[in-house]
């Protein structure tokens, strides 16, 4: 068996030009371009790559966007003021606060300082509260975990009834991944670093979603003959022989994890591209939320 590739990039770019178009239509019909404002703190360079890669993807689907940078001592007082001021701007729909924070800052009051009517990332309390409640809706849900959800829906994989393991329990992928599984009623077991059994867990897995943070962990005794692999991690590797002295790879053994699955994503080229995508689709959300 050769497993199907999940390709997220293609399913990136379809989100992507249908955010465009809506945007367009926004702007013929009079209403203001969607805006999003990133705030950093500290120079980190991963951080100030993804802050460019969304102030790029902003200018290509016509929306607008506002780049905010602190020194990396920036006091909690100083951060809150800005996303305060953020929250009072009517031309700001989104606050992306780039995760994650420098150690001395209270990253759940940050989190919580933002209106959730702009909390795209989907990390309020709020937020994620009303995503683990039976009968509530999220004002929006986190984008990564959203990402998966729609790249199992673009490949055809029935959730209902499912048996799905998370591989990882963070805050931002594996805890809300699970919770938007059980609203599309599957069966979810969350696994982690303390779950006894784990390769066996996993192998009992219709849909496994890897987000535990090791570079190639998963590998094919994992994966139960037919599955659905979604692979969130990646990891970069240095590799003199490569090129660029380094090669990128997820939580997935990909070539070999390929050979038992019926479908899996690569990484990169799969969750990361649907991650920025769904987040500007929370952009022009937060824009139709607040200003129709």
């Amino acid at each position: 068996m050769t497993a199907k590739k999940i390709d997220g990039r293609a399913m990136a770019k379809e989100v992507r030009e249908e955010v465009k178009v809506s945007v367009a239509k926004r702007i013929a019909a009079g209403k203001p371009k969607p805006g999003l404002a990133t705030v950093l703190v500290g120079s980190d360079p991963a951080s100030e790559v993804y802050v460019g890669m969304k102030k790029r993807m902003c200018e290509n689907l016509g929306m607008n966007s506002f780049a905010h940078t602190l020194e990396a001592d920036a006091s909690q007082e100083e951060v809150e003021a800005l996303v305060s001021k953020l929250n009072a701007d009517p031309a700001v729909n989104g606050i992306l606060v780039q995760l994650p924070l420098p150690d001395h800052l209270d990253e759940e009051k940050i989190l919580q300082a933002v209106d959730i009517t702009k909390d795209i990332d989907g990390f309020h309390p709020i937020n994620i509260g009303r995503l683990a409640q039976k009968g509530r809706e999220s004002l929006f849900v986190p984008c990564t975990p959203n990402g998966c959800l729609v790249m199992l829906d673009k490949s055809g994989v029935d959730l209902e009834g499912a048996n799905a393991v998370v591989l990882g329990r963070s805050n931002i992928v594996g805890m809300p991944m699970a919770l938007l599984l059980v609203k599309r009623n599957a069966t979810v077991t969350i696994c982690h670093s303390r779950t006894k059994n784990l390769p066996e867990i996993c192998a009992e897995a219709d849909i496994l979603i890897a987000a535990v943070g090791r570079a190639e962990m998963v590998k094919k005794e994992w994966v139960k003959p037919g599955a659905v692999v979604i692979d969130v991690g990646t990891h970069r590797i240095d590799d003199d022989t490569k090129e660029k002295g380094y090669y990128l790879t997820g939580d997935v053994a990909f070539d070999e994890v390929s050979e038992v699955a019926d479908a899996v994503s690569p990484s990169p080229g799969g969750v990361g591209p649907m991650t920025i995508a769904m987040l500007m689709r929370n952009t022009l959300r937060a824009a139709e939320i607040q200003q129709d």
